[in-house]
């Protein structure tokens, strides 16, 4: 069993969350203490002024009434401003702990490996950062609460009733262990519950991401009834679940339920017995009805918790789950930062296979790109074209061999120095959420406002941009919605401009455009790659004739090399994708 499938194990690493806030734990824990108070004195009142009463009426009066009174309106005061700071400041010790969680949870996400994202759901990914988080605050906020409030009463009350009757507090007090053995099985189901349950909520944000993302799409197809037959059965599991876990909660108020009547008919007829018998007074009678009330307000309280603290631990646990997985692309021990790239790039003896494949999608590639030199990768899809360039900035690496940059082997490279210096430019642009400013200005993020102007104009961007009604504070919308396939790319295009790295990689850039905007596209990325080291991957060959260097790849790796002239003089493979393509 591994230290985050031990409970044990995984509430030891959860605990110095706690350690930033001591101060105002250890003030929490005191006040919790505060409101115990009135629940064990108010018995003791009652019975001194029923034995009072009963045994020496003259003793009661008015003086000692009033005194009782005002010594209880005291610790009531006392017991309001303490339950108070437990709910105000004792929720906010909560809350920091979670944000502590959740930036280290969000930290650790970052630095992830692709092969993580291909295989992760990310609506998965915010149910843990969200619900799960949540209930950690409720669960590190009470729970010390409630376990320190549960142990003064029950061990403040057995005291002051072992004084009172023996042989009645034992057998009360025999009577909570067996509460307990029924609460500990009944756990179970509601650990599993919680557990699928979270699992599911992950599902269903998944499911809503993946559908409000591609609604154009599901529009565009009249499928939206689809969507909800598929939103719909991932509810009707979660029902289930829920019905699963609430049949649990069934289960263990009715055992409260019962041991609550069994404690009460004990008190009742066996004190009932030892007070017919003169053992104890009215008053000890009473204290006891009362502290049995006071005992069983705890074991509900505590039986409540059970929810709160097995939601919380799951919690825990799926936090654990995400943080215990390591990323496979890492900095190395000797890792050392590099400076002034000028993109001298050897690929030798490289193989790569991906970590589901059955079998190398490249294998013993030998390559030597000058710096500023311009390598075009044509091919089938499934030839290695992307894999290849993805090697060079370290999003995956090598199976064999290696691959330098500067005669240096990139992994001994730190990975931030390594891809400061490498720009990428996709087909499939990203944009984040915000203005076309933040976007462009995410290259660098130092950059000065005429920097960023600058990296416009440079990528053709700049009188587009200008036309729009805000200018560069125009917000792009989700992923750039708002924006045309053309304009999204320039603005990419802009980004690495004002990023200005020595090594450039564009990965089918215009292979999504219409001609008009290809041709705009591709002017900004001529200005892009001079004095650069370029990886271009296209399927349109005519974006690529001035290579200095084509390479040809398919299932063997590399099969041709050379210039367009060269290429077309062999008749060989690239020959016939050349002519497939004018034809």
């Amino acid at each position: 069993m591994t230290e985050v499938k031990s409970k044990k194990g995984c509430l030891k690493r959860f605990l110095p969350y706690y350690r930033p806030y001591l101060p105002t734990l250890a003030l929490d824990l005191f006040c919790a203490v505060l409101t115990t108070v009135c629940d064990v004195v108010l018995p003791m009142i009652v019975r001194k002024i029923t034995n009072t009463a009963t045994e020496a009426p003259e003793n009661l009066t008015l003086r000692l009434i009033l005194g009782i009174a005002g010594v209880y309106v005291v610790l009531r005061i006392i017991d309001t401003c303490a339950n108070y700071f437990m709910v105000n400041i004792g929720h906010m010790m909560g809350a920091h702990i979670e944000a502590d969680m959740r930036r280290d949870f969000f930290a650790h996400l970052q630095d992830m490996s692709f092969s993580f994202y291909s295989n992760t759901k990310v609506g998965q990914l915010m149910s843990r950062l969200s619900k799960d988080l949540f209930d950690v605050t409720e669960f590190s906020h009470h729970g010390p609460e409630e376990i320190l409030i549960g142990a003064v009463k029950f061990v403040a009350s057995f005291i002051i009733l072992l004084s009172v009757n023996v042989p009645l507090t034992v057998f009360i007090y025999i009577m909570i262990p067996v509460l307990g053995f029924f609460v500990l099985k009944i756990r179970h189901e509601l650990e599993s519950a919680f557990h699928s349950e979270r699992a599911q909520i992950g599902e269903i944000n998944a499911q809503i991401e993946d559908s409000l993302l591609g609604i154009r799409v599901v529009q565009s197809f009249a499928n939206e009834e689809i969507e909800k037959e598929k939103f719909q059965k991932g509810n009707e599991i979660f029902l289930g679940i829920k019905r699963m876990a609430y049949r649990a909660l069934g289960k263990l108020h009715c055992v409260i339920r019962l041991f609550d009547g069994c404690m009460y008919i004990a008190v009742v007829a066996l004190g009932g017995i030892f007070l017919m018998n003169g053992k104890i007074t009215p008053g000890d009678y009473t204290a006891y009805l009362l502290y049995t009330t006071v005992l069983l307000n705890t074991v509900s309280r505590l039986a409540q918790f059970t929810e709160t603290f097995m939601q919380g631990f799951t919690g825990i646990e799926r936090f654990y789950e995400i943080m215990d997985m390591e990323p496979e692309i890492t900095d190395s021990p000797d890792a050392s930062p590099i400076e002034n790239v000028v993109g001298d790039i050897r690929f030798e003896d490289v193989s790569f296979a991906y970590g589901d494949s059955n079998g190398d999608v490249l294998s013993k590639i030998n390559l030597h790109v000058n710096p500023g030199d311009n390598v075009a990768l044509v091919g089938p899809s499934g030839g290695g074209k992307t894999t290849l360039s993805n090697l060079i900035p370290r999003f995956y690496d090598v199976k064999d061999g290696r691959i330098l940059l500067d005669g240096r082997d990139i992994r001994s490279v730190t990975l931030s120095s390594l891809r400061s210096n490498i720009g990428v430019v996709q087909q499939d642009v990203y944009l984040f959420s915000g203005s076309i400013y933040e976007n462009i200005l995410y290259g660098k993020p130092d950059a000065t406002y005429d920097d960023v102007i600058e990296a416009a104009k440079l990528a053709g961007a700049h009188e587009f941009i200008s036309a729009l009604d805000d200018g560069y504070d125009t917000y792009v919308g989700e992923r750039g919605v708002k924006l045309s396939g053309g304009q999204k790319q320039r603005i990419s295009i802009a980004r690495v401009f004002l990023k200005n790295p020595p090594v450039l990689i564009l990965d089918e850039a215009t292979s999504a455009l219409d001609n008009e905007s290809e041709r705009m596209v591709q002017h900004s990325l001529e200005r892009l790659s001079v004095g650069r080291t370029v990886f271009t991957i296209a399927h349109r060959l005519s974006t690529i004739k001035n290579a200095k260097i084509i390479l040809v790849l398919n299932e063997n790796g590399i099969v041709e090399q050379g210039s367009h002239d060269e290429l077309m003089a062999k008749k060989g493979v690239y020959y016939n994708l050349q002519m497939m393509a004018e034809s």
